[in-house]
């Protein structure tokens, strides 16, 4: 099974190219799901737990891997199903999120599939809000689910939505009063947490769940008339996304007069230093890793300041 991810290093190529390749896997039953490759490190066998006191029902133990003490989670039990037996003949995937390392216990892992993310389909609208789905594709005539990990994590461990004193700027959102921030993010709870750290400084926000959903509606804003870089004050676009990726969403809004202007940071939970690399091909001007809201905070408050001048105090002075 090590020999899965001997090339994953090589994947960036597909980056900025609209494509991905899933790491396919099973749980519970014959049910196939799938995981970006980029945010997988690693995949091995099971290896022994140990319970901690107190701990989420969804977190079987802690394994000591690579000189380090990580959480495994049991998917199955996550996503709303029974905690998996005989752990030990289970794998564990190794992955990387929001600046954390965690591992998640699968029944067995399959292989790696190459995709286009035009491939990659939004949740059916019957699936329900409460599914943990944020997409879904078909592989040789079987359905593959793509698992909403974002929501699994928030779900186990919340993430402080709040952001910290003096960060924002008094006034800030009255600066920007007819202005609004798009988000754009397949992730439910992505968006809401985003949303929430934007609308407590008082900016109006535009939400849409993919790239290809987001190029459309900037495309009826300019077929409508408006000026969209005086609309917009910017764009916080996922990378990963349905449809079309965050890359290519990007190199869209770049290849557009009326739109190429347009701020757009690029906040995601993939790990690496060739996201920097891919910011700078594509055109976005800035990369955020999720999820800090005094981080993203600070860079719309810096953005607002830069739309309208010196800062408030400056003006007080």
């Amino acid at each position: 099974m090590a020999g899965i991810m001997d090339s994953v290093n090589q994947r960036t190529q597909l980056v900025g190219q609209n494509r991905l390749e899933l790491l396919l896997f099973r749980l519970g039953g014959e049910q196939l799901y799938g995981i970006n490759v980029f945010k997988v490190k690693e995949v091995l066998q099971c290896p022994p737990l140990t319970e901690i006191p107190k701990r989420n029902p969804v977190i079987r133990g802690v394994a000591h891997i690579r000189g380090g003490t990580i959480s495994i989670m049991d998917m199955n039990q996550a996503t709303g199903h029974g905690e998996l037996d005989n752990i030990s003949d289970c794998f564990v995937i190794i992955t990387e999120y929001n600046r954390s390392t965690q591992g998640f216990l699968v029944r067995s892992v399959e292989r790696i599939v190459n995709m286009n993310w035009e491939d990659i389909h939004p949740p059916p609208r019957g699936a329900g809000r409460e599914n943990y789905l944020t997409a879904v594709t078909e592989v040789e005539g079987k359905l593959v689910e793509i698992i909403d990990v974002e929501k699994i994590l928030a779900e186990v461990n919340p993430i402080d939505t709040e952001v910290s004193a003096g960060i924002i700027e008094d006034g800030i959102g009255e600066r920007v009063i007819q202005k609004h921030i798009l988000i754009v993010d397949d992730s439910n709870i992505a968006r809401k947490q985003i949303q929430r750290v934007i609308e407590s400084m008082g900016i109006k926000t535009t939400l849409k769940k993919d790239g290809r959903e987001a190029i459309e509606y900037l495309h009826e804003l300019v077929d409508s008339g408006k000026n969209v870089t005086e609309e917009l004050i910017l764009i916080i676009s996922d990378i990963e996304m349905p449809e079309m990726d965050g890359y290519t969403f990007t190199a869209e809004v770049r290849n557009h007069s009326e739109l190429k202007d347009l701020h757009i940071i690029l906040h995601t939970s993939l790990s690496g230093v060739f996201n920097e690399a891919m910011v700078r091909k594509v055109g976005a001007n800035d990369f955020l890793a999720k999820f800090h809201p005094d981080e993203l905070a600070k860079r719309v408050n810096d953005r607002v300041l830069e739309m309208t001048g010196e800062s408030l105090l400056d003006e007080d002075e």
